[in-house]
C-alpha cells in the first residue's frame, strides 16, 4: 500500500537526539572523552566567571562547539551556529535539547575569546594529552615536525604602506579599488589595515604571496599524535624556531629522534638539536648547496649547555636561510 505524502510537521517528538545518534558513530567515544575532561576543569571554568549577573553560554558547550568547528571544518562561528540550529548531531554532541536556542554568533565569538584568554585551551589540550598518555598511546622518544600556512582572514587591499596615504580618497571606503601593478610591496614597507600581525608570504617558490601565519605542530611516532602545536608570526626562521622550542619541551631527560622534511636542513637548526639531545632525522637538502646532515648529526654526541642552547636558538631566529 502506497503512503501519503504528508507535508503537515507534527508538534511534538518522542525520539531523544540520543536515540538518534547510531551506537558506532565516531562522535560517542569523542563525547565520552570531552565530558571526562569537561569536570575536571569545571573549577576552572568558576575563576572565570562573576557569581552574580547574567548567565553566559555554559563553557563546556562552548568547548564541545568549537571542538565541532574543528572536526568538521566549519570555516565560521556563523556557520557553525547555523549547523547547530538544524544538525540533531551537532545538537547532542554540544548537549542541546530539540527546542533549545542557538546563541547568537557574536556572543558566542565574545564567550570564546574569554576562554582562551583564560588558557582553557591550553590546559584542554593537556589533559588531552594525558589521557592519551595514560593508555599508553604516547611514544616519548620519536617524534615528528612539521609546518604550514595559515591563511589570514585579511584581504590584500587591507596591504597598505605604513606612511601616511597620498592621492585622492578611495570611490568607496568599504571596498575601494586597489591597483597593485608596478607596486613592489614588501612586509617591512607595508602592514595589513585588518590584521597587522599578518604577513605576506608563499608557501614555495612559484605559488602566489598571501597575507598569513605559520603554524607548528610536533607529533609523536607511535600513533601519530600531536603533542605540541603553535602559531607564529611568518617568517623565514619561524618553522626551526619552533620546532627547537617545541622539542626542548619533551626532550628533558633523555635523548629523542625528530623527523623533519628539507626545510629544516640548515647547520644551525642541526647543531642546536643536538645541545639538547634530540638526533636529527631531516631530510637533506642538496639543491645548489650543501646539507647540513652528515656522520655527526646520525650519532648520540653530547649535549650542550643551556646557555649554548639559548645562543644556537638566537642565532637560529636570525638565520632567513
Amino acid at each position: 500500500m502506497r503512503g501519503d505524502d504528508r507535508q503537515q510537521a507534527g508538534m511534538w517528538s518522542y525520539v531523544a537526539p540520543e536515540q538518534r545518534v547510531p551506537p558506532d558513530h565516531p562522535l560517542r567515544p569523542i563525547r565520552t572523552m570531552v565530558d571526562t575532561i569537561l569536570t575536571e576543569l569545571s573549577a576552572e571554568f568558576a575563576k572565570l566567571y562573576s557569581p552574580v549577573g547574567r548567565p553566559s553560554i555554559p563553557p563546556e558547550k562552548l568547548l564541545r562547539a568549537l571542538l565541532l568547528q574543528v572536526l568538521y571544518s566549519t570555516r565560521s562561528e556563523r556557520l557553525l551556529m547555523e549547523q547547530l540550529d538544524y544538525n540533531l548531531l551537532f545538537r547532542w554532541f554540544v548537549g542541546l535539547n530539540m527546542d533549545d536556542p542557538v546563541w547568537d554568533a557574536t556572543v558566542f565569538t565574545k564567550n570564546r575569546e574569554r576562554l582562551l584568554a583564560g588558557d582553557i585551551a591550553q590546559a584542554f589540550f593537556a589533559r588531552v594529552l594525558a589521557q592519551a598518555r595514560q593508555r599508553g598511546l604516547l611514544s616519548d622518544e620519536h617524534f615528528t615536525v612539521d609546518g604550514t600556512l595559515l591563511e589570514a582572514w585579511a584581504s590584500l587591499k587591507s596591504f597598505k604602506k605604513t606612511a601616511a596615504p597620498s592621492g585622492r580618497p578611495p570611490d568607496d571606503p568599504g571596498n575601494p579599488t586597489v591597483d597593485f601593478h608596478g607596486e613592489r610591496r614588501s612586509n617591512d614597507t607595508h602592514r595589513s589595515t585588518t590584521d597587522p600581525d599578518a604577513r605576506l608570504w608563499r608557501k614555495a617558490k612559484g605559488h602566489e604571496a598571501k597575507l598569513a601565519y605559520q603554524g607548528h605542530v610536533l607529533m609523536e611516532n607511535r600513533h601519530g599524535l600531536a603533542v605540541e602545536g603553535c602559531v607564529t608570526r611568518a617568517s623565514g626562521y619561524g618553522e626551526r624556531a619552533a620546532a627547537l622550542e617545541m622539542l626542548g619541551h619533551v626532550a628533558t631527560t633523555q635523548r629523542v629522534t625528530v623527523g623533519a622534511d628539507k626545510g629544516y636542513d640548515t647547520r644551525d637548526f642541526v647543531e642546536a638539536l643536538r645541545l639538547v639531545q634530540v638526533t636529527p632525522h631531516v631530510a637533506q637538502n642538496t639543491t645548489n648547496r650543501s646539507s647540513a646532515i652528515d656522520r655527526r648529526a646520525r650519532g648520540n654526541g653530547d649535549a650542550g649547555s643551556s646557555a649554548e642552547y639559548d645562543k644556537a636558538l638566537r642565532h637560529v631566529e636570525h638565520d632567513p636561510a
